[in-house]
């Protein structure tokens, strides 16, 4: 059993239908302003001292949400996790991995009235890569230090997506945190080098509003530069490698009620 909201989360009762000013003629999203080039029952999460510490699309590596290789994820007790295999091994970085810790986030499924998920195609994927083979992701990120788990949902919500509070509710969360370590090649390269990988909370909530609800350049710079509404399913498929077993996780968790 999960966690639910209080109250009712009404449906849409109108199919979505591609915006003609703001799609890209396949159904996908682009931001309105020209970018700058499962087992689980609720946990309390109550702020735990942590804080993210990087800046919004500071030093990132294009493969942390493109192609990057191999899977390290783990989900189970508070910190178990699994190691997979590391890619570019010519590349590894001299890192002791024991003694970085994991960057607290969280994540947010969000669910329109047809049962499908929020995604974006984030804004620093390298251009060239931009087609059949894109990586597309649900809205996440960092918890400031102190902050309440479903206050960091709503807040990197409404800087990635422009979607407020008055345009989603909360109908469950994860019941425990979910681990995923980086590649070896990306290990002191990615936020300043301070994280192994990160330790997330998923917060699933039903879209109330509409689609031009949707801003993607609510936030400056933005995440994404173009977003769609996809079957649930496909999501493993379509993120990165090494954080699929967290995407199937979720999908799992949350199913019987998207």
């Amino acid at each position: 059993m999960l966690w639910r909201g209080a109250g009712q989360y009404p449906r849409l009762s109108d199919p979505w239908r591609p915006r003609q000013d703001a799609a890209d003629g396949a159904g996908h999203r682009l931001a309105r302003s020209d970018p700058r080039q499962w087992p689980g029952l609720w946990r309390a999460a109550h702020p735990r001292g942590f804080g993210r510490g990087v800046p919004r699309n500071e030093g990132l590596d294009p493969r942390l949400h493109h192609a990057a290789q191999g899977v390290a994820v783990g989900a189970g007790g508070y910190a178990a996790h699994l190691r997979g295999d590391a890619a570019d091994a010519g590349e590894r970085v001299s890192v002791d991995l024991a003694a970085l810790p994991y960057r607290p986030c969280v994540g947010i499924m969000l669910v329109n009235g047809e049962g499908k998920v929020f995604v974006g195609q984030r804004i620093d994927a390298p251009k060239g890569s931009r087609g059949e083979g894109d990586r597309w992701q649900m809205p996440q990120g960092g918890i400031d230090d102190g902050e309440d788990l479903h206050v960091a949902a709503f807040r990197e919500l409404g800087e990635e997506t422009g979607v407020g509070e008055h345009h989603a509710t909360i109908i469950a969360q994860t019941r425990e945190e979910l681990l995923y370590d980086l590649p070896d090649d990306l290990l002191g390269k990615l936020w300043g080098g301070k994280y192994r990988g990160q330790r997330q909370h998923w917060v699933l909530m039903r879209f109330t509003g509409e689609d031009a609800d949707v801003r993607l350049d609510a936030h400056d710079p933005p995440e994404f530069f173009e977003w769609k509404w996809l079957e649930p399913e496909l999501l493993p498929e379509l993120i990165v490698p090494f954080k699929r077993r967290v995407y199937r996780a979720v999908l799992e968790e949350f199913a019987g009620l998207i």
